[in-house]
């Protein structure tokens, strides 16, 4: 097994588990800057994570790469505990100043979020120094129209958020719900990070990673898949989110779920839009999918995370 990444000073990544996405504490030694803050349920260990590592130093600021629950969830806690600023996308700060539960895709998608102040609006195109190292801010729509990627060009390593893993990108919402040309939009960030000299992958999921070509080559693949076959947007984009709200509740009744597919606007849109589907047709395939791969145990009428 090959050792993993080596990342510059000043740079520590806790790599979280679902629901939660990773978090990059930034560290100039007297104080610190998070990138992202997890899941609003994960927040306590958010915030237990930043005491152990920070000590009594301070936390100054919390930057977003984009506005979706798992990213900005922890926002208000860590916010609360450590007094720090928050910037977000500049196309997100509205949104968070109204607290758009729509536009943050909260009640969208039947997921949770809590309240917070944001303190500044981040435009691509502007640069910030945090962990000793200047990052500079590249817009990266396509999972969210308005995600930031954050690039440090002496060291070459990318913050990516969900606009690239190790294997693929987030869901594609826009065209999901008919709100925009996520498609287009993800092709166009992606040759964009294909252009700049990477070495090292900081992704909004899983490890760090140097393997940048590879992951490139996997993701356009991807996204030649989902321009071949609008479905195969539709049916990622539920598979993924009701493994994420049976994870969050621990199990479902097979009713509740049947009433999630019927009721919450993403799937809903993604069934008439893309597949047409009974919501028994759907529900079938969707708890045969999920069972196969391990995500969920059914006994009678319950359904339970695994």
């Amino acid at each position: 097994m090959s050792a993993p990444p080596r990342l510059p000073p000043g740079v520590q990544v806790f790599e979280r588990g679902w629901l939660s996405a990773n978090n990059i504490l930034l560290d100039d030694g007297e104080q610190a800057t998070l990138i992202d803050s997890g899941y609003v349920s994960h927040a306590p260990q958010t915030v237990a994570l930043l005491r152990e590592a920070l000590g009594a130093r301070p936390l100054a600021r919390l930057i977003n790469t984009h506005s979706h629950s798992d990213h900005i969830g922890g926002n208000a806690a860590v916010q609360a505990a450590f007094g720090c600023t928050i910037s977000v996308p500049a196309g997100m700060y509205q949104a968070v100043a109204d607290w758009d539960e729509d536009a943050l895709l909260l009640t969208v998608a039947a997921q949770q979020g809590a309240p917070f102040r944001a303190d500044h609006a981040l435009a691509a195109g502007e640069s910030f120094v945090a962990g000793g190292l200047v990052w500079q801010a590249h817009a990266a729509p396509g999972h969210d129209m308005d995600a930031l990627v954050f690039y440090n060009p002496e060291h070459r390593v990318l913050i990516s958020g969900d606009a690239l893993w190790q294997d693929g990108f987030g869901i594609l919402f826009a065209d999901v719900l008919g709100t925009g040309d996520g498609l287009g939009a993800a092709r166009r960030t992606l040759e964009a990070i294909a252009r700049l000299p990477v070495d090292l992958v900081i992704p909004g999921h899983g490890a760090p990673f140097v393997e940048f070509d590879q992951a490139l080559e996997r993701a356009f693949g991807r996204l030649r898949a989902f321009e071949a076959d609008g479905a195969r947007i539709a049916r990622n984009a539920i598979r993924a989110c009701i493994a994420f709200t049976l994870l969050e509740r621990r199990q479902l009744a097979v009713a509740e779920l049947a009433k999630l597919l019927t009721e919450v606007p993403l799937y809903r849109e993604a069934n008439a839009r893309f597949l047409g589907l009974s919501t028994d047709a759907l529900s079938d395939w969707l708890l045969g999918d999920l069972q196969r791969a391990g995500v969920l145990r059914r006994e009678g009428d319950r359904l339970f995370a695994v």
